[in-house]
């Protein structure tokens, strides 16, 4: 990818955490971006703190396929679109045989999943025309194995590592690049109550600065930080009762509502 001036970037999830780390980090290096999140408040102080012009703001809740396509159109039409981040995601504890937590496994798959597809969807077409594009999904190594309370957390983010695979075979050849980007811990609100430890715990505008770098160079697959990586490898490799005899004495995410 050329240098990130004057690029113009899609970025959900904007209004905290890694998303609003790479939106300063775009912003530092002269990128236009389209902001999406939630929380009004948070985009409109986000965009008025970041140097350059031109910025947008979307606040909708990416699981509103409606608002967010109307979202990309309206940035599509200030011009081409040279990077998409889908960075939008919420994490919870889950059990599987508690009714109440149904509607929370729907909501973590609609929006780390599902919602991520219908974040690219827009993009492709103009993106393939041109020759040119970068699509990035947000992973986790929350999604290499299978954690104990968090099974909706864990699938989803199996699944966008796959979904991402799936779409760079599909997007080969057409210029168009597909990157996954699968953080460790790092701190956001999202692991700020974790009650569990968390190794190589990173500062997100450090995990930022490294994506950026990952993203420009248009690797397929990174894990942030390295340390993390070489644990991802080595979790592949442990069989599978001993795994579950370690797995299964890790404290658990809390549930929605349950204190850490």
């Amino acid at each position: 990818m050329h240098s990130p001036v004057g690029l113009r970037i899609f970025i959900t999830g904007a209004s905290s955490g890694i998303g609003a780390a790479l939106a300063r980090r775009y912003a530092a290096q002269g990128g236009v971006l389209g902001l999406v999140g939630r929380r009004s408040e948070a985009l409109r102080a986000l965009c008025n703190s970041l140097p350059g012009q031109g910025h947008h703001t979307y606040a909708l809740d990416v699981r509103d396929r409606t608002a967010l396509h109307e979202a990309a159109r309206d940035f599509l039409a200030g011009g081409p679109v040279d990077l998409v981040i889908a960075s939008a995601g919420i994490s919870a504890g889950t059990l599987s045989d508690a009714p109440e937590d149904h509607v929370v496994f729907e909501a973590i798959l609609d929006t780390n999943v599902l919602a991520m597809m219908a974040t690219f969807a827009p993009f492709i077409t103009p993106m393939r025309e041109r020759g040119r594009g970068t699509l990035v999904g947000i992973g986790s190594v929350a999604g290499v194995r299978g954690l104990p309370g968090a099974g909706a957390y864990s699938a989803s983010k199996a699944a966008v590592r796959a979904y991402c695979e799936s779409l760079r075979v599909e997007l080969h050849g057409t210029g168009v690049r597909v990157v996954t980007l699968a953080p460790g811990f790092i701190e956001t609100p999202m692991t700020a109550h974790n009650p569990y430890r968390m190794p190589f715990l990173m500062p997100v505008d450090r995990f930022a600065e490294q994506a950026v770098r990952a993203i420009g160079a248009g690797v397929s697959y990174r894990v942030i930080p390295w340390p993390m990586a070489w644990v991802a490898r080595l979790l592949r490799l442990v069989p599978d009762a001993l795994y579950d005899r370690i797995a299964a004495r890790r404290k658990r995410k809390p549930r929605m509502g349950e204190r850490p």
